[in-house]
């Protein structure tokens, strides 16, 4: 097996895959700290939701976790520089960065450097696109004269409206630069067979709710974050709102919460062969238990 060199160890997966455990159980064999890339984990307050699990973590040093309030903007671009801020300290402490998360579009902005910037959102320009066809977003976005100007990512709905956001904020604007930082990434992938993952999906959706997954919804509603913001957020915090708010029972929510997570992790699984095939090498972990993967990792990994 050929070796490959690399200062940054990633590891990707969807939803209830065992990321977390397997980033923190390497970082102790590496003398690693761990960087989250997941969108929602820099929420302070929103916690079960998103599967922080710090307790998990132990000793080992972790990043880009509760960093700002609920209820505040956070984006791809923010991410990148909290990222490169991150690596060059963890660098600096001759310790070995280690990337873990779900959120594609944040792993492949950073490991592959696209180029992005914090644009202002034109909630007039949304509320204009929201109800349009996927198809005539494509092809409104096409005719913008920077449309090309960027790697723009138009994969849904939501996504291809931000990415005319963008074109049309660049017609005024220009995108400024940030000093580049190198990184030589080793990228694994967990792959969970279909069965598997949909168990584990909806044993952790139960566990959620146990442990007051509702009352940590509620409570966010209480502070003053708005039922629109919990609902941008997605997923549990958008579904249940949406069940605070009267629009369904108990039961219905979790059965409507079920099948969008299902949904989600293919989507995610559908970002990451994506990412593939824009250049990035995945390795992929195919093995169900802590031990094996390990075992596979160090492989790669000495």
């Amino acid at each position: 097996m050929e070796e490959e060199k690399f200062d940054l160890i990633c590891i990707l997966g969807p939803t209830a895959s065992g990321k977390t455990t397997l980033a923190v159980a390497l970082a102790k064999m590496v003398d690693g700290e761990i960087i989250s890339a997941d969108s929602r984990q820099v929420y302070r307050g929103m916690d079960i939701g998103t599967g922080k699990d710090l307790e998990e973590y132990g000793d080992v040093p972790y990043h880009l976790i509760d960093i700002l309030d609920a209820g505040e903007i956070y984006g791809v671009s923010q991410f990148q520089k909290d990222f490169k801020r991150v690596v060059r300290e963890i660098r600096s402490r001759k310790r070995i960065p280690i990337l873990s998360g779900g959120t594609g579009l944040y792993i492949q902005a950073v490991l592959q450097n696209f180029s992005h910037t914090y644009i202002p959102r034109d909630f007039t320009l949304r509320d204009s696109l929201i109800d349009k066809e996927y198809s005539d977003l494509k092809q409104l976005f096409e005719k913008l004269p920077k449309a090309h100007s960027f790697n723009a990512d138009i994969s849904t709905h939501k996504r291809l409206i931000r990415a005319i956001e963008i074109a049309k904020w660049l017609e005024g604007n220009e995108l400024l630069e940030e000093p580049d930082l190198s990184i030589e990434p080793i990228i694994f992938g967990i792959n969970l067979d279909l069965d598997t993952r949909r168990s584990n999906i909806s044993e952790r959706l139960r566990e959620r709710f146990d442990k007051g997954l509702i009352d940590e919804v509620q409570q966010l509603l209480d502070k003053g974050i708005s039922a629109d913001m919990l609902i941008f957020y997605g997923l549990e915090y958008k579904i249940i709102t949406q069940h605070l708010q009267g629009d369904y029972t108990l039961e219905e929510c979790f059965n409507k919460l079920e099948i969008a997570i299902h949904q989600f992790a293919k989507r995610q699984m559908t970002y990451f062969r994506k990412m593939e095939k824009d250049g990035l090498k995945i390795h992929w972990v195919n093995q169900n238990t802590l031990t094996e993967r390990l075992d596979f990792i160090t492989k790669f990994v000495p």
